[in-house]
């Protein structure tokens, strides 16, 4: 698997342990911030966990616990975990990082892998993410083409980077081949709330969206986008079966091709500190089917620029790109570096909402 990696963990390298016996599988502890059944986020995560348990069969044992709040719960879940034997343990939410950087400290000895966090305090930590903008880039610009309105609705969890850089990635998209394309923003300060999800997408489509996005993991919105009429995007599954008119495609997310190089890691004794931020190039991310209503020449439009992106000769924030206030951030031509996405805090030029504090 092609590795993209924002550094190397060479001095923080930690081999855990010796190479575990046949005889004594590696054990996989999964912590996840919502339901196993979102058929979104968590849903994803444990998709892999499967993909990775059928791969090593009983040189592996995994275990899970779903809808871990931050804070003092996910530390005791993480801490029984560790106290229990487990090597290796996935914290599969952004939030968790104080959480994980807590427990590492009193566990060296175990592995911690802690998904799409920034928090990396310790040398048995290592983080990963996927480019989840990549994919976004190629929802804003089927939605872009799509819409008749010419406003696109976007349910938001938290205002941290990846939301924020998911944004700016489809409205960009969506702006380069529809100008008069509008986005209306949604904020729920949730990853999983079904009522809440579903409440935000009534009320964009009352605003005149007629596309809907989501960077939220329930179900919810494409349930009501395929009620009303509308159109809309899942978020981390193909969530076809809940909206099979409304759903124009997803970003799918595909962790197991990490987990299992990661665990494999483990069970040699090689297992060291990284941080990784994979995308479309590492497969760790794809796009689910094009639904039969988006144009044949629009889904070729489409493949390609899912081959540009993945082939490194289109970068999705590619300039010239202005901030929100007019101010210039990236120049003709120019490509913004990780370290900029990683700390995105604004929205670029053309959205009208205010970002939340």
């Amino acid at each position: 698997m092609k590795r993209r990696t924002l550094l190397t963990a060479a001095a923080l390298s930690l081999a855990l342990g010796a190479p575990a016996s046949a005889d004594d599988p590696v054990k996989a502890g999964f912590i996840y911030i919502g339901p196993v059944g979102d058929f979104g986020w968590t849903a994803g995560h444990d998709r892999a966990r499967r993909e990775m348990q059928e791969h090593f069969g009983d040189a592996l044992e995994t275990s899970i616990v779903e809808n871990v709040d931050y804070g003092a719960d996910a530390e005791r879940v993480m801490s029984q975990m560790a106290l229990s034997g487990t090597d290796v343990i996935f914290a599969a939410s952004f939030g968790y990082g104080p959480d994980v950087n807590t427990v590492a400290g009193r566990f060296p000895d175990v592995a911690f892998q802690h998904a799409t966090g920034y928090i990396q305090d310790h040398p048995n930590v290592s983080l990963y993410d996927a480019r989840f903008y990549e994919g976004r880039a190629v929802l804003g610009h089927i939605a872009g083409n799509m819409t008749e309105t010419n406003t696109i609705g976007y349910i938001a969890s938290f205002p941290i980077p990846a939301v924020i850089m998911g944004i700016n990635s489809a409205y960009l998209h969506a702006k380069a081949v529809n100008p008069d394309v509008n986005f209306r923003i949604i904020w729920t300060f949730s990853w999983f709330d079904p009522a809440l999800e579903a409440d935000a997408a009534e009320t964009l489509i009352e605003q005149g969206a007629d596309v809907i996005m989501q960077h939220t993991d329930s179900t919810a919105a494409v349930r009501v986008a395929e009620d009303a009429g509308v159109m809309a995007f899942g978020q981390a599954s193909n969530m076809v079966d809940f909206g099979p008119n409304a759903h124009l495609t997803a970003i799918v997310d595909r962790w197991a091709p990490y987990y299992i190089e990661r665990v494999q890691a483990v069970m040699d004794g090689t297992w060291e500190a990284e941080t990784a931020w994979l995308g479309l190039a590492d497969g760790i991310i794809e796009m689910a089917p094009w639904n039969d209503r988006i144009p044949e020449e629009l889904q070729a439009e489409a493949d390609a620029l899912v081959a540009a992106i993945a082939s490194g000769e289109y970068h999705p924030f590619t300039g010239p790109i202005n901030r929100q206030d007019g101010t210039p951030w990236l120049a003709e031509g120019e490509v913004a570096q990780d370290s900029e996405l990683l700390t995105m805090d604004f929205y670029v030029e053309g959205i009208t909402q205010d970002l939340p504090n």
